[in-house]
């Protein structure tokens, strides 16, 4: 009977490595795509800006059946309130390693896969791959012994599909640290081409840039919903008060974006070239022209200009101004 494992797969260089290095082994593979609502290369396809994740890319050449799994609402739960806290930015990867994990587990359990896999490499990611973290987390997710770690393994205990045989240790690999030239070594040797970048994150969460946004939101907003997350990758954020944000377009595109993900929200409209806006529902006057002001800030010409506020319930209200030189930044949110 051939044995199957479970790949937990980003599309980037790392997890790819690892499906080559367990197929090589002649073990059935198949992959995992997670979806926690911030992964950059999604947000980059339902921008336009791309049409394929690398993950399909690469599953679809080495013929690997991939898995969308989604775990959006779960995460948010995660993201309020993390049971391990969060790293530099806004990143609860230990609780999303758990988490996704788990999903792994059940799976693995229901379908009779041997074991799992993922492209993790030992002290590559100061808050998940830590030896100490590594045990957390398989301990937490109930997986310990069952996650094969390819490119790292020669350096972490032995598992139990090495111990029963299904996979063996001596064509594993011994990386450790932040370096990636033995990856993009080994990519070469073994014909792994057209791989992402290996700099970086795939999360917005891990963007430093975005972290105070996502405190913003999470101070400000008792209950927020999916399309606030998802808006904060958008345009530029102005704290009005406590319970009034605003957001601006910079450009066509996230004009248009700010117009079809702003139902629940008013929807400012300028009648001459300047950013559309969207901002919490409010009829407080002073607050409207507030962000009247804050949104001419941004035209390039600096005369009268006529604005709709489009409230959800169909009513509109018109201001006319004329442009500030000032740009408001007291009230970005940073």
């Amino acid at each position: 009977m051939k044995h199957k494992a479970l790949g937990l797969l980003s599309g980037g260089l790392d997890s790819s490595l690892s499906s080559l290095i367990i197929l090589k082994q002649g073990i059935e593979v198949e992959g995992l795509y997670f979806n926690n609502g911030f992964c950059i290369i999604e947000a980059q396809k339902k921008l336009g800006l791309k049409k394929l994740n690398p993950i399909e890319e690469f599953t679809k050449k080495y013929n690997i059946n991939l898995r969308y799994i989604d775990i959006r609402d779960e995460f948010l739960d995660i993201l309020k309130k993390p049971k391990y806290g969060y790293g530099s930015a806004f990143n609860p990867c230990i609780d999303c390693r758990i988490l996704m994990l788990k999903k792994a587990k059940e799976i693995m359990e229901n379908e009779g896969f041997d074991f799992i896999f993922t492209g993790e490499v030992l002290k590559q990611r100061p808050m998940t791959q830590m030896p100490r973290t590594l045990k957390l987390i398989e301990m937490k997710s109930g997986l310990e012994g069952l996650i094969v770690r390819p490119l790292s393994q020669k350096l972490l205990p032995l598992t139990l599909p090495e111990k029963k045989g299904i996979i063996k240790r001596d064509i594993f690999f011994d990386i450790e640290g932040r370096g990636r030239k033995k990856q993009i070594k080994i990519a070469k040797e073994m014909g792994l081409e057209n791989y992402p970048s290996p700099a970086g994150g795939c999360c917005f969460l891990t963007d430093i840039n975005y972290k105070g946004k996502f405190q913003d939101l999470i101070n400000h907003k008792k209950d927020p919903k999916p399309v606030d997350f998802f808006l904060i990758k958008i345009g530029r954020h102005f704290r009005l008060s406590d319970d009034i944000k605003l957001i601006l377009g910079r450009d066509e595109a996230e004009n248009q974006i700010l117009m079809e993900n702003g139902k629940s929200f008013v929807l400012l409209v300028p009648s001459k070239p300047a950013p559309f806006g969207i901002m919490d529902p409010t009829k407080d006057e002073k607050i409207l022209n507030l962000a009247g002001d804050i949104l001419l800030s941004y035209c390039k010409k600096k005369e009268e200009v006529e604005i709709d506020f489009y409230f959800p319930d169909g009513e509109v209200f018109k201001i006319r101004k004329i442009p500030q030189l000032g740009k408001f930044e007291n009230y970005k949110i940073k």
